[in-house]
Formats: C-alpha cells, sequence, structure tokens
C-alpha cells in the first residue's frame, strides 16, 4: 500500500525575466564620438557626478525589485536599453543593492549616434553565457542615408542549464511619426525572424526569448510580423489598455512599448525545463508620478531639459518562469 503523504513532491522552482529602458543612462563624461555633451556637467542637462550616482541607485534598487510580489528574489535575467558604455554598467552592478548579488552583463557599443545601447545583466549563478553578438540594424533613412540605430543584442546561454537564446532590442523611434517610421521596425522584426529560422534549422523547438523597447505597441504590423513569422507569444497583449495601462506615457496615450514574447516551447511541463507562469508590469508607487498633470505616470529623471529627480520615463515588464525539478 502507497501513503499519499510520502508521495515525492514535484520541486518548483521561479525565476524572473524582465527588460527595462534606463532612459539615457549617461556617465558625466564627455565622448567626443557620440552625441553626450547634454549629459556633461556643463551640458543643457547638467549631468552632475551626483545626479548620476542617485539615478544609478533608484535603478539598482528597482532592478532587484522587479516582480516582488509574484517573486522575492531578484530576476535572473534583465534586458537593458539606452545604456551609454561598459563604464555605466559595470557602476550599476557596483550600486548597492546589486553590488551584493552575483551580477555580470553582456554589452556591445552600437553605431547609435547618441550612443545609447541595449544589455543583458544576468545572474552568474543561474545563467550561462555560451555566446553572444551583436545584430547589425541596417536600416535608411527616405533619403538613402543609413540610420544608425541601436544594434540588436543577441545571446545563446544556458538558464540552469537549459538551452535559451534572448534578443535584447531597442528598435528606431518614432521621432519623425509613426507612420513614416513603422518600415525600419517592420525591417528590425524581419531580421530577428530570420536569425529565429537558423536557430530552429540546427536546434529542435528551441527556447527564444524576445525582449525590448520595440517602440511599437502589440498590435503594431512589426510586433505582429514578429509574432505569427517567428511563431511566439506575446503575453503583454492584454497588459496594454491604451487609456489607463502601458509601459510608457505620450501625449496622454498610454503606450506598452516594452515587451517579453517567447516560443511556445516555454508551455511545456517536462523534467529540468522552464515553463512560462505569467506576465506584469512593474509599476511600483515609488515609480511614479505622485501628483500634477503627470500623476501616475512613469517618474522621470527629466522632462525635456528640467531635471526631476525620477528613475525612467518606462515601467519596467516581467516574466515569471517556473523551473520543474
Amino acid at each position: 500500500m502507497r501513503f499519499p503523504f510520502f508521495k515525492k513532491k514535484t520541486k518548483k522552482q521561479r525565476y524572473t525575466v524582465a527588460f527595462y529602458n534606463l532612459e539615457n543612462l549617461f556617465d558625466p563624461k564627455r565622448n567626443s564620438k557620440i552625441l553626450d555633451k547634454d549629459y556633461t556637467p556643463d551640458g543643457a542637462k547638467k549631468w552632475t557626478v551626483e545626479r548620476y550616482q542617485r539615478k544609478l541607485a533608484k535603478l539598482a534598487k528597482t532592478i532587484v525589485n522587479i516582480g516582488e510580489k509574484d517573486h522575492p528574489y531578484p530576476p535572473a535575467l534583465i534586458g537593458v536599453a539606452e545604456a551609454e558604455n561598459n563604464s555605466v554598467l559595470t557602476a550599476l552592478l557596483h550600486t548597492d543593492p546589486m553590488d551584493d548579488l552575483d551580477y555580470g552583463f553582456i554589452h556591445f557599443d552600437s553605431p547609435d549616434e547618441r550612443g545609447i545601447d541595449t544589455g543583458l545583466i544576468y545572474r552568474k549563478r543561474f545563467f550561462k553565457v555560451l555566446h553572444s553578438e551583436p545584430l547589425v540594424l541596417l536600416v535608411d533613412n527616405p533619403g538613402g542615408v543609413r540610420d544608425t540605430t541601436r544594434d540588436i543584442l543577441y545571446v545563446k546561454g544556458e538558464l540552469n542549464k537549459e538551452l535559451v537564446h534572448v534578443f535584447v532590442n531597442h528598435w528606431p523611434s518614432r521621432r519623425d511619426g509613426d507612420v513614416a517610421t513603422e518600415y525600419k521596425r517592420v525591417i528590425a522584426a524581419k531580421e530577428i525572424v530570420l536569425k529565429i529560422e537558423q536557430i530552429r534549422l540546427e536546434e529542435l523547438d528551441p527556447n527564444i526569448i524576445v525582449m525590448g523597447d520595440f517602440n511599437d505597441d502589440p498590435s503594431s504590423k512589426s510586433l505582429q510580423d514578429l509574432k505569427e513569422g517567428a511563431a511566439l507569444f506575446n503575453p503583454m497583449e492584454t497588459l496594454h489598455i491604451p487609456d489607463s495601462q502601458g509601459s510608457s506615457v505620450y501625449g496622454n496615450k498610454w503606450n506598452m512599448f516594452d515587451q517579453i514574447l517567447i516560443s511556445n516551447s516555454f508551455f511545456n511541463y517536462e523534467k529540468n525545463t522552464h515553463s512560462f507562469d505569467s506576465a506584469a508590469i512593474y509599476d511600483d508607487k515609488s515609480l511614479k508620478e505622485k501628483k500634477g498633470k503627470y500623476k501616475g505616470s512613469p517618474y522621470r529623471t527629466f522632462v525635456s531639459d528640467r531635471y526631476m529627480g525620477g528613475y525612467s520615463d518606462h515601467f519596467p515588464v516581467y516574466a515569471m518562469f517556473t523551473f520543474n525539478s
């Protein structure tokens, strides 16, 4: 006779995967090769060492708390956008409370004229990097001149010894109009689809995570092309409510530019695999404007050149995964 209370229970551990646009994380040093003059002590933003260190501390505190309501431990993977260089990411990881954790990062300088890049921060005890490279995004402006935008960061690694392919994105902006620039983001989506097709030729049912600030909502053509072309699931679609909920605000309209898409392989529950659990916007009250016409929107570092002392103009987003051991 077998007694049910002697039955061995399946052990499940949860892991957080997040994305955060850091909103112009520049160091105060002038770099003549990029357009960073505004972010220096003598520039338009009056970007001092004190302001820089204050922002680092706020970002670090936010990152380790992403998803805290669903899981008490800091994220295993965090994709980031708008980081100037290795120096700012090194400084971020050495800022309390991240300094006591085993975080590392991957970053490549991109051709972006402002020098703001993507990166992947990871906990070394959970994630092992096997390969990383920037995927060059070649898009031209209407006049035929290249738009020197951000590369797409591709990282292949093992999350708890399970192979995972991660793409971190910051797609071309809507600065010249969402319709006029749409083709650039459609090209970016195509580049990822082509890379995923290549991965699938080499690997059966690979685990794919595509995250970033896409400068498009889940319903936009670029994201629909990406989702359908690469057979991905987008849990952020149901989180976007234009009148009241998203990851950023522009002109009193909520956008859901920050998203995490995953492959259907994360819907299995086999031993030693990760399964998708849930997704959310991390919009803790500390990250929100407390009053005025911006009440409830992300508490920014700057509004134009006016220093606000906040965190970012985007809320982080995250997805929870369960490891079935």
